[in-house]
């Protein structure tokens, strides 16, 4: 019941038109071996391309057609790398630039080792500019596995700094745990949940360590310098941490995050519901309901194209079948799941599809299409084949 109550406030939430803003923040103090994000480890250019966000606010203050703004999200890269003056400064912008804001949730990415006394109180001071909800990238409470990725934190300073950030105030923290790394065993992972749990954190992001082309994991497997990662384990620790999560009250309301109820993320989940985003800084995508927008991955091109007032993205506008296959692939990822009654689905072709897809992996009810625990092992491969060609 619960379910299909939280299935009826979403669907009445989705007509409502508000908008989300993304800033990219592209800077780290180093290299995570499994990271294929844009990033760069010197900060020099660090004050310049603040400002230069500053002014791409200006030149796409038209871009969400006037929506009001309900979320900011301060990703990255490292946004604790920032000064609380550079935030602000940022944040001034989206206010001036964008007037009409409910803003319902300000989050921010940080790194544990960012997150000292001091920067915690720079932090507790932006409260007064909306920001309630800290992104603590953990991975992992086991030294071993922070050494294989490469993080920069130990585990210690893991759990000192989500203790530090609870001791001021800030309720609303999420942390991200990989699953997979083979130097972690069933029971280190185990332990890893249960430490979120014991420390109190209302919402975990959790992600199978996958090993993206050119990145450094990928090099140091294919040349014998890192331990390969093995699919099984990975396979094994999806089902321990879906079994954890729903003992203890966690709703996997989307394949890789779990909250308890009423901590799901405000702005990702306008993601997966296709809502309008604007996307800041280098490399930060953009979707206005029609059409995607990325900008260049390259903070000198950025900076140098921004200060000419032309906004450095290329544009793809979505045809009817991608805007289709789009809303399967986010849909099924969902406690939501995927109405086939929708109007840019096919309903007979979806009927006719689902008879080659093995029924464990779903549950089709009142018309909405959801995975099952086995189906969300195969996510991607249920969506592909669903989707619809031009």
């Amino acid at each position: 019941m619960r379910i299909r109550k939280t299935f009826s406030v979403i669907a009445l939430y989705y007509l409502r038109s508000m908008a989300g803003i993304y800033i990219h923040i592209p800077f780290c103090k180093q290299a995570c071996h499994y990271c294929n994000f844009y990033f760069s480890v010197s900060t020099s250019l660090k004050s310049d391309l603040v400002k230069a966000i500053a002014k791409e606010i200006e030149l796409n203050k038209d871009y969400l057609a006037g929506e009001e703004i309900e979320t900011i999200y301060l990703g990255g890269g490292t946004p604790s790398l920032l000064s609380a003056d550079e935030i602000k400064s940022i944040l001034d912008s989206i206010s001036h630039y964008h007037p009409k804001m409910d803003l319902k949730e300000l989050t921010l990415e940080a790194n544990p080792d960012d997150l000292t006394p001091e920067k915690i109180n720079e932090l507790a001071a932006l409260r007064s500019y909306g920001l309630n909800r800290l992104s603590i990238g953990v991975q992992s409470f086991h030294q071993a596995d922070l050494i294989y990725m490469n993080r920069v934190h130990s585990a210690q300073e893991a759990l000192s700094a989500i203790r530090r950030v609870q001791d001021v105030g800030f309720e609303n923290v999420t942390i991200d745990l990989i699953y997979g790394t083979p130097t972690m065993s069933d029971e280190q992972w185990m332990d890893n949940i249960l430490t979120a749990f014991d420390l109190g954190i209302p919402h975990i992001s959790s992600y199978a360590l996958t090993v993206e082309s050119k990145t450094y994991l990928d090099r140091y497997i294919k040349t014998g310098r890192a331990i390969p990662v093995n699919e099984t384990q990975t396979v094994r620790q999806f089902d321990i941490l879906m079994a954890q999560m729903s003992s203890h009250n966690y709703d996997q309301y989307e394949i890789s995050n779990f909250a308890r109820p009423g901590h799901y993320a405000i702005h990702n989940t306008n993601y997966w519901l296709g809502k309008k985003y604007l996307g800041l800084g280098p490399s930060a995508h953009s979707y206005d309901g029609q059409s995607r927008r990325w900008n260049v991955a390259n903070n000198n091109n950025y900076i140098k194209s921004i200060n000419t007032a032309v906004i450095p993205a290329e544009v793809e506008r979505l045809t009817p079948s991608q805007q289709a296959n789009e809303y399967i692939m986010t849909s099924l990822r969902t406690i939501w799941g995927m109405d086939i009654r929708d109007s840019r689905l096919q309903m007979a072709d979806i009927m006719t599809e689902l008879k080659n897809i093995d029924a464990s992996f779903y549950i089709l009810k009142d018309n909405i299409l959801t995975l099952t625990q086995a189906g969300k092992h195969y996510a991607d491969r249920i969506a592909a084949d669903l989707f619809i060609e031009d």
